[in-house]
């Protein structure tokens, strides 16, 4: 879709918008020369993505207001924006190439959709295209798991580098059998993660060094997956270094 927006619109039609599917804005005016040549390009890259991306047209000269905020001194200057924010950008006339890579880097990729899905097939085909992708094996793990294919999750878990989130869950399935945290595990489950989190840093001080360290990796891993905005993590945090040292 190619659309002209202006201050009135800005907010909905790039901000609002960029949070369902990526949208580019090209900044440009009347009067200029490699703007005109940009423009046609921009718009038939965009037209060959079939909705995958968007296009916004913004007259700069007309919005001085919106050039100024966004910093754009001179044009064309594309931005694309992502979930309310500016994620990628450039400035001047580009060849065709160049644009369709601009735009290849934007528009979701088969296995960007296929974790949006969120079924286990769609998240399997996912990791077939992207192995060790963490968004994708922590879901289908937690899911293999749950209907008791433990082996099968831990597998799946142990292609997964650098993921707070995987190497918790893969601690919690090592430690699912433990008596002594089921409450804690069903806490978390139940959607009360103080409780829960509470229940695994109790078991810290009394733990070996072992069990101690994969204690550490769930509750770590649990509260990487709230965020460090949840109101509950920032005392976890606490809680836990404290029972660590």
């Amino acid at each position: 879709m190619i659309k002209d927006v202006d201050e009135s619109t800005f907010q909905s039609e790039v901000i609002e918008r960029s949070r369902e599917l990526p949208v580019v804005v090209d900044f440009w005016a009347e009067w200029c020369g490699p703007c005109r040549m940009l423009g046609p390009v921009l718009e038939r890259e965009v037209t060959q993505r079939e909705g995958k991306v968007e296009l916004a047209k913004l007259d700069t000269d007309a919005n001085p207001g919106l050039a100024a905020a966004y910093g754009i001194q001179g044009i064309p200057a594309v931005k694309a924006f992502r979930d309310g924010e500016v994620v990628d950008e450039f400035v001047g006339a580009q060849p065709p190439a160049n644009v369709a890579r601009f735009l290849d880097g934007l528009a979701p990729s088969e296995a960007d959709a296929l974790v949006a899905a969120g079924d286990e097939e769609g998240l399997r085909k996912a990791l077939a295209i992207e192995p060790g992708r963490a968004d994708a094996a922590v879901p289908l793990a937690r899911a293999l798991h749950a209907r008791g294919d433990s082996e099968e999750a831990l597998d799946v878990l142990r292609n997964v580098t650098g993921s707070f989130a995987a190497d918790g869950l893969a601690a919690r399935i090592r430690l699912s059998d433990d008596p002594e945290l089921a409450g804690a595990f069903e806490d978390l489950d139940d959607g009360d993660p103080e409780a829960g989190l509470d229940a695994l840093i109790a078991a810290v001080a009394d733990a070996d060094p072992d069990r101690r360290e994969e204690l550490r990796r769930v509750v770590v891993g649990t509260l990487d997956e709230l965020g460090a905005s949840h109101p509950v993590a920032r005392e976890s945090r606490r809680k836990l270094a404290t029972a660590l040292y």
